[in-house]
């Protein structure tokens, strides 16, 4: 498989690596000093680009790929509600697009679990329920697209929960953003976001009752899960046509 490398950092670092060692061939990186390159010249005989970057390129440098009719594997998280579109033109123009929120079988697990557990809270009544995400200062959008993801698989399990609100002291660029906690509607599902260190991602579901608390929790340890997921992904996508998941992907 030949490879474009969209995004540079920690995580394309760790691609890279993990391509390699799979036995595929990088034929492209793009960062921020040579950005223009992510042209039809440069992405010529390209099978599949994976694509890290942050939620202002993100939709451009997808566009891009789908336009010069590369397939595109993304995990930027910031910027979904764009996300339609892409999918959209992936379909007109017979393209290969593969988006997830995060690519760590153990969290897509979660998913899973997760959207489970909603439906029975849901038939026993009783519990409210709250989200924490905690990752490194370094992530550029609050909540995180996994943390959304599970407030979503709540409200469409818990009847109670028709949306959610973020709760993210310091971090300006915090989507329906609240003071405090206590300022959450009933109705609402409060996404509390911390920004501490380099922990890669912490996120932790609880159900509250008067008398208990019941939580879902997951931590990565390290960022090469999530590298090799996505690496798994475009293996997954290379010489396919359409719009696919991580659930596609776990079938």
């Amino acid at each position: 498989m030949k490879a474009a490398i969209i995004g540079y950092g920690k995580m394309g670092r760790e691609i890279e690596r993990i391509l390699k060692e799979r036995g595929h061939e990088v034929c492209l990186i793009i960062d921020l000093d040579n950005a223009a390159q992510l042209d039809a010249a440069h992405l010529a005989g390209i099978d599949v680009a994976i694509e890290f970057t942050t939620p202002a390129t993100a939709y451009r440098n997808i566009r891009t790929c789908l336009e010069c009719g590369v397939a595109v594997v993304s995990g930027t998280t910031g910027w979904t509600e764009r996300l339609p579109e892409l999918q959209e033109l992936c379909r007109e123009r017979g393209g290969a697009m593969f988006y997830a929120s995060n690519y760590c079988l153990g969290v897509n697990l979660m998913f899973r679990l997760n959207r489970q557990l909603a439906a029975m809270i849901n038939r026993v009544g009783g519990y409210n329920v709250r989200i924490e995400e905690v990752h490194h200062t370094q992530k550029k959008d609050a909540p995180s697209g996994t943390a959304i993801t599970l407030a979503e698989g709540i409200i469409e399990n818990l009847s109670s929960k028709k949306g959610w609100v973020n709760y993210a002291p310091g971090i300006e660029h915090a989507a329906n953003r609240v003071e405090r906690s206590e300022e959450t509607p009933a109705d609402s599902i409060e996404i509390r976001s911390v920004r501490e260190g380099a922990i890669p991602g912490i996120h932790t579901v609880t159900y509250e009752s008067e008398d208990d608390i019941l939580e879902l929790r997951h931590t990565i340890k390290n960022r090469r899960t999530l590298a090799l997921g996505a690496v798994v992904a475009a293996e997954f996508l290379c010489g396919k046509q359409g719009v696919y998941g991580m659930e596609d992907l776990l079938k």
